[in-house]
């Protein structure tokens, strides 16, 4: 019996001027969110670190979620129900201060003055 895997899917409701503003300000490459764990810890019987396949598996395991992977849509694969919820947490409070720059984004004219 295999283990279960659990699949958060993030997509996010984004209007046409918000994807214009996406676009004008070049902001689809932003990182939202990242889990990375490149390279395995630890060392083996013999006192080797762990093995470049190790690595390699890690690697593949790394996850980064940027503002065009919302507006597309994107499955994550969580190894535990507790690690979805933490990133579906994660990345629900990126969207959200994201959302802030593209509301000043939105107001932007080019200069703005505020006195203190």
């Amino acid at each position: 019996m295999g283990k279960a895997v659990f699949v958060l899917e993030v997509r996010a409701d984004i209007s046409a001027e918000e994807k214009g503003n996406i676009n004008k300000y070049k902001l689809a490459d932003t990182l939202l969110y990242e889990r990375s764990d490149t390279r395995a810890k630890g060392s083996g019987v013999l006192g080797f670190t762990a093995s470049v396949a190790a690595n390699l598996v890690l690697a593949a395991m790394n996850i980064s979620i940027t503002v065009a992977d919302l507006a597309n849509g994107r499955k994550i694969e969580c190894k535990d129900i507790i690690e979805m919820l933490a990133v579906e947490e994660q990345i629900k409070e990126a969207a959200a201060t994201f959302k802030q720059v593209l509301d000043a984004a939105a107001s932007f004219g080019g200069e703005e003055i505020i006195e203190l």
